[in-house]
């Protein structure tokens, strides 16, 4: 099974789900959100995480969070984990709760902090569950209504400030916003069947790719493919290298190998995990077994062709280069 994109470090900030294996409920009763909610508390005190909202529904939840410390997939263990063995034991159940690994969405949060809170308090009012969000227990919006000392685990203060630079109008924005209708953008990314592994303005996406593009070769994590350049400069790339014109990747002669468009259909499939049909298509080649003998040659060579080798890494050198300036 491929891995997920996960870009950790030190203040990011993230939206995170997960869903119950066959959509089935992960809250069976009271006490099962109750627990969950515990286990959230354990959490932001033992590893240090912050949680600015949360939803739980019925088969599903909601986080918005950032780690301090970089330190996401440790918390979502812990999270995921703790409560999986303590629903088990609660409702005499044995293995998976959960469908497997949970989502997450790598945020510029200055843009999209308050909308994706909003968005996460309102899914019972999206869902039909209530008429009115505070009829809703088993969110964070009951803590941003209530000045109790019980909710000091939420880390409100980070949507506040965005909110509103008068503290004595906080509760007032507060309602208001949430009365307001959902962002169409934030929607839209979550009624796609994959969401994003990044959700940001242009910057803060260029940001990323040029910090952490090192990770964007990982051949085994396939939302990769989201991040890096596009075909047309993985085959502008190996025309550089190899010193010959575009149209020359397309042709080929009985008895010759064409080695500048065997790599470019090579790479194509291992950085950017096009399917054989779509590199056949491409390459102007019919045969899906032909793609894939051309990609297998090209794996093979590497290894022993010391000359190959080094071209190939001059052509991702070239693109790492390229990536960062677009």
């Amino acid at each position: 099974m491929s891995r997920p994109l996960r870009i950790q470090y030190p203040g990011a900030w993230y939206h995170v789900m997960n869903r119950g294996r066959r959509r089935e409920d992960i809250f069976s009763k009271k006490e099962d959100y109750v627990a969950f909610i515990e286990v959230l508390k354990e959490t932001v005190s033992a590893w240090n995480i912050k949680i600015v909202a949360y939803c739980l529904m019925p088969n599903h939840y909601h986080l918005l969070v950032q780690t301090p410390e970089g330190n996401l997939s440790r918390c979502m263990r812990h999270i995921n984990g703790v409560y999986t063995q303590r629903y088990n034991r609660r409702n005499r159940h044995d293995g998976q709760l959960f469908r497997g690994r949970y989502k997450s969405i790598l945020l510029d949060s200055d843009n999209y902090l308050t909308v994706l809170a909003r968005y996460i308090h309102r899914n019972p009012l999206r869902a039909g569950m209530v008429n009115r969000l505070e009829d809703y227990a088993w969110s964070s919006h009951q803590g941003y209504l209530s000045k109790s000392l019980k909710w000091n685990w939420l880390y409100k203060e980070a949507f506040f400030e965005l909110l509103t630079d008068v503290k004595s109008s906080r509760l007032r924005e507060y309602k208001e916003y949430m009365n307001e209708e959902d962002s169409t953008e934030i929607v839209s990314v979550f009624s796609k069947k994959k969401t994003p592994s990044l959700l940001g303005t242009e910057d803060f996406i260029n940001w990323v790719k040029e910090k952490y593009s090192d990770i964007l070769y990982e051949e085994e994590i396939p939302e990769t493919k989201e991040l890096f350049p596009d075909k047309e400069i993985i085959r502008h790339c190996v025309c550089e290298v190899y010193k010959v014109k575009m149209s020359q990747l397309y042709g080929i002669r009985r008895g010759l190998v064409n080695e500048p468009r065997n790599v470019a259909i090579y790479l194509t499939r291992y950085l950017r995990r096009d399917t054989l049909k779509e590199i056949g298509k491409e390459f102007k080649i019919a045969k899906y077994s032909s793609v894939s003998s051309i990609i297998e040659s090209v794996k093979s060579n590497i290894v022993s062709n010391k000359r190959l080798r080094k071209r190939v890494e001059d052509i991702k050198r070239d693109l790492q280069i390229s990536h960062k300036q677009t």
